[in-house]
This record gives structure tokens, C-alpha cells and sequence, in this order.
């Protein structure tokens, strides 16, 4: 098969994860492929994915080939593949808009973005370079609370003709008059921010489902998440949180019968702690009632590499967004979004996302 020719906007731990494991899985077969949902997809292999170009603002990453910027700080993801090679790609200058948050500037350099003392790429700039580089997708990667970033980009991957990977919570995917625009150009668009591959949405989700086959009341519950990377000292901006509150607790709130009251239900990001660096910890906490309005309740806490635990969903988003493209289907991907993605344009339960996101691999149906 053809290699898959991808962009990104925003070199930082979640792509230094994918780029990662891309080379990883390079030298493994499928019976030690550990990690992966899917080895074989559509006839598409993970080392078949390359990177094509890329796109920053942070002084320790433009100007370098990608191999060594996904290692630069503020990045502070696992190591697991520490001898990248060198990929020819240089990291581009991007557009700074609001992906450049004020308030971390408090903060040592070290753990938050410097901004590149270079000209700021025009939007015709960017344009040519996916257009030039092969690239048939573009990643989006930039900070949570990038509302008029992540909404420029997605206008150049349109201009350019490549679809769009949506992997941060501004609703662009599940907006109709952007799936529209999408599908009008016969270009695939998965999203919007991604679903860990065992994080705290997805156990969430889990447990909320088995409290409702099992017929167990949930009254009231909460997820607390701690962690040490820039994610997380990005959202110590409370203005900045509100998509991403609301895509964690939809995708909650969209597994139970009937969806909690806004006073018993509380989940999203609560405190940066810099030693963790990458690690999240989440705190999670569901009280309801069992048989004859007998209380229970259960605390558990997850610990976690954010990053990489991202990185094995993307990779499957990445393959069928090229399925799609092979297929010549457009808009909004139903189903590998519902699977892969906390706010997707459709919320279905997972055992039901899962069959039609299978489906669609198989070819039985469009979207």
C-alpha cells in the first residue's frame, strides 16, 4: 500500500507519542504488537503513516527536523523510542492567534511554550506547504482553548484539499456547517478530541454503562484529573476550559438512561502538579443506589501516560480517515468518530460505535 502522508499543527507530547510509535511498530509483527486496537486496518499498517510537515510556535521547534522537536521541551512525554531518525521534515512556523496562552508565562521556560522569534506564516503560506508536502490530512494538535486557531487551520486543510484529524475539544467535526463544508469538498473529517485508549472518559463511560444494564440508580459522580503538562497548565486558565468540559461530560452524560442534573455531575482537568509531568491521575468517584434504594458507591483512582495514551487511537483515526479518502467519502466520519473522539457529530454507546466503526473498516458502510 501507498504510505500515509500526514501533517500536524502543534509538535508537542501527543505527537511526539504518535511519531513515536509509528517507529516502533516499524520492526514488529503483529503477534507483539502490544497496544494497538488494530494492526492490519483497511490494508494499512502503522508504519505506513509519515510525516509529511509540521507546524509550531515554540522557539525549540521551528527551524528542526521533527524527530528532535518532539523531544524538545516543553515536551516531557515518555522516551519509548528514543532513537528517532531523522525524517527530512522541518517544523515550520505556524499562525499564533489564541494558541499561545498568556498565563503560563509565570512559569519556568521549561514547562511552558516560548514563543519563536520568527514572521508568523500567512494563511497562502500554509496552504502551499500541505499542498506541496503530499500531506492528505492534517492533525490537530494545538492547546485546549485554541478556539480561533484550531478553526483557521481547519480552513486551510479545506483550501488545501486534505481532511482533518480533530483531536482537541473545539467542536468542528460535530458542528453541521463545518461537516458541511467538508463534505461539499468530498474531504473526511474525524472528530472532535480524541478518547484515550483505557483514560478516564472512556472507564467512565464504561462504569456508567454497567451501573445502567445492571439497573443500579447513579445519583451523583465526579472525575477529578491531575497531571504535569503543558495540557494541564494551559487549562489552570479556567476561559479556556469550557469545550473541553463540556465534550468530557457529554460523553458521560450520553451513556446513561437519563442524563444527570448539572449539580450531581462534575468532570474535567482540576489542578496542574508539575512533577507529573505527563502522568494523569484521575480521581473518579459514582454514588447511586442499588436493589430496594440500598446506597453504594465506588472510588477509583487511574493513573496514566496521557500521551501515549492517545497515540494508539490516532493512529486508527488516521487510518480510516485515508479509507475514507481511498472511498472518495466526505463530511463528518460517524462512526469512526463516535469511537475514537469524547464529541463526535453522532454519541453512541461504545459496544455500538465499536461494531460500526468495524463496519466501516470492512467497507459495509460510507461513514
Amino acid at each position: 500500500m501507498d504510505s500515509i502522508k500526514i501533517a500536524i499543527v502543534g509538535v508537542g507530547n501527543c505527537a511526539s507519542s504518535l511519531l513515536q510509535g509509528i517507529e516502533y511498530y516499524r520492526g514488529k509483527s503483529e503477534d507483539d504488537a502490544t497496544g494497538l486496537m488494530h494492526w492490519n486496518l483497511g490494508g494499512y499498517l502503522p508504519s505506513e503513516i509519515e510525516v509529511a510537515a509540521a507546524f509550531d510556535i515554540d522557539a525549540r521547534k521551528v527551524g528542526k527536523d521533527v524527530s528532535e522537536a518532539i523531544f524538545a521541551p516543553p515536551n516531557c512525554t515518555t522516551a519509548f523510542c528514543p532513537g528517532m531518525p531523522r525524517t527530512g521534515v522541518t517544523v515550520r512556523m505556524g499562525r499564533v492567534l489564541d494558541g499561545f496562552p498568556g498565563h503560563m508565562q509565570g512559569y519556568k521556560e521549561e514547562h511552558r511554550f516560548i514563543l519563536a522569534d520568527e514572521e508568523e506564516a500567512s494563511r497562502e503560506e500554509i496552504v502551499r506547504e500541505l499542498e506541496d508536502s503530499g500531506a492528505e490530512m492534517l492533525l490537530n494538535y494545538l492547546p485546549v482553548g485554541s478556539e480561533e486557531a484550531a478553526r483557521f487551520y481547519a480552513g486551510c486543510a479545506l483550501e488545501a484539499g486534505v481532511g482533518l484529524v480533530n483531536n482537541m475539544p473545539v467542536f468542528i467535526a460535530s458542528d453541521p456547517a463545518w461537516a458541511a463544508r467538508f463534505r461539499e469538498r468530498d474531504l473526511p473529517i474525524i472528530g472532535d478530541d480524541v478518547k484515550a485508549q483505557l483514560g478516564a472518559t472512556i472507564t467512565h463511560r464504561v462504569l456508567a454503562s454497567l451501573f445502567r444494564q445492571r439497573g443500579v440508580k447513579l445519583d451523583r459522580t465526579y472525575q477529578l484529573n491531575t497531571g504535569g503538562n503543558t495540557d494541564f497548565l494551559n487549562m489552570l486558565n479556567r476561559d479556556r476550559l469550557a469545550s473541553k468540559r463540556t465534550s468530557k461530560t457529554e460523553a458521560v452524560q450520553s451513556v446513561l438512561e437519563e442524563p444527570l442534573d448539572d449539580d450531581n455531575i462534575h468532570i474535567g482537568p482540576s489542578d496542574y502538579v508539575c512533577w507529573q509531568k505527563d502522568n494523569k491521575v484521575c480521581f473518579l468517584r459514582m454514588e447511586g443506589r442499588l436493589f430496594g434504594d440500598v446506597p453504594m458507591h465506588i472510588d477509583l483512582r487511574l493513573s496514566v501516560e496521557d500521551s501515549p495514551n492517545s497515540a494508539g487511537i490516532v493512529i486508527d483515526a488516521i487510518r480510516c480517515c485515508r479509507l475514507a479518502l481511498d472511498r472518495g467519502v466526505g463530511g463528518a466520519l460517524i462512526s469512526p468518530s463516535a469511537y475514537f473522539m469524547k464529541h463526535p457529530p453522532l454519541q453512541f454507546r461504545d459496544d455500538d460505535a465499536y461494531r460500526m466503526t468495524e463496519e466501516f473498516i470492512r467497507g459495509a458502510r460510507n461513514d
